[in-house]
């Protein structure tokens, strides 16, 4: 067997969260490179940018999926339907999140229930219904997309990163519980990455220039570089792994 065999994915299903756009968008379409058929979980079924189209001109079966991962009924009905069309769901990717910034003293209830219901509640849930699938097939890879937020104060995010930071403890609680089953649990932590949701920001000097004062590698991440590590997790060659959070934070944390 060659060292390569072990981040081939031919014949696995995996599903993948906020697949529409910037890091979902990359994971998806690497998952599919490395052979795996796609269930892509959107916030807007009508809004997929074309990705249906980029999986399926590479030879893969691509699933479109209403899935806003705050809905629990969505979630529900969304796994089903993966789990029956495919047969099977391998991997999970968590991606889906959001992050309305206000300074502590501006934040509102309704954004902090959103914050919490999005990306806590809608991880740990979707991770929930995805389980059910991957325990009757004795295996299952799930990675969760915590933040170097969750490991650092960002001012004006203070519920972001309080979200980003139960993440990571919860992949921890998951790949104990779950190791039984052969499923592993990690995370991934990237620092800022060049995204649609990430455009705005750091189109303003001001903002860039702080950023990168805190980046030892002195730049901004791509998508693709998050959707490598996912991908390397994703796969038989990270079967010693689980209850690990990898952060991508070109050095933030290190200083």
């Amino acid at each position: 067997m060659k060292y390569s065999d072990d981040v081939d994915l031919k014949g696995q299903v995996a599903m993948v969260t906020g697949s529409a756009r910037g890091i979902g968008r990359a994971c998806a379409l690497a998952l599919a490179e490395a052979g795996a058929d796609i269930a892509m979980g959107l916030r807007k079924l009508s809004e997929d940018h074309g990705l249906r189209k980029e999986i399926e001109a590479m030879g893969r079966k691509a699933l479109p999926l209403q899935m806003d991962v705050s809905k629990m009924d969505q979630v529900g009905d969304a796994v089903e339907k993966a789990g029956k069309f495919f047969g099977k769901i391998d991997i999970l990717v968590n991606n889906a999140g959001i992050a309305p910034g206000n300074d502590i003293e501006s934040v509102t209830e309704k954004d902090f229930d959103l914050t919490l219901a999005v990306n806590l509640k809608g991880t740990f849930f979707v991770s929930q219904k995805v389980g059910e699938w991957m325990m009757k097939n004795k295996y299952g890879r799930i990675i969760n997309l915590s933040s170097q937020a969750g490991f650092i104060a960002l001012p004006t995010e203070s519920v972001y990163c309080m979200t980003k930071a139960g993440i990571a403890h919860l992949t921890k609680c998951f790949a104990v519980e779950w190791a039984k089953h052969n499923i592993t649990v990690n995370a991934v932590a990237p620092t800022f990455i060049y995204t649609p949701g990430t455009e705005e920001y750091l189109a303003d000097d001001k903002a860039k220039r702080a950023v990168l004062s805190k980046i030892a590698v002195g730049r901004i991440g791509e998508a693709k570089e998050v959707a490598n590590t996912v991908l390397f997790l994703a796969s038989k060659g990270s079967s010693l792994i689980t209850g690990t959070t990898i952060l991508m934070d070109g050095g933030w944390t290190a200083t």
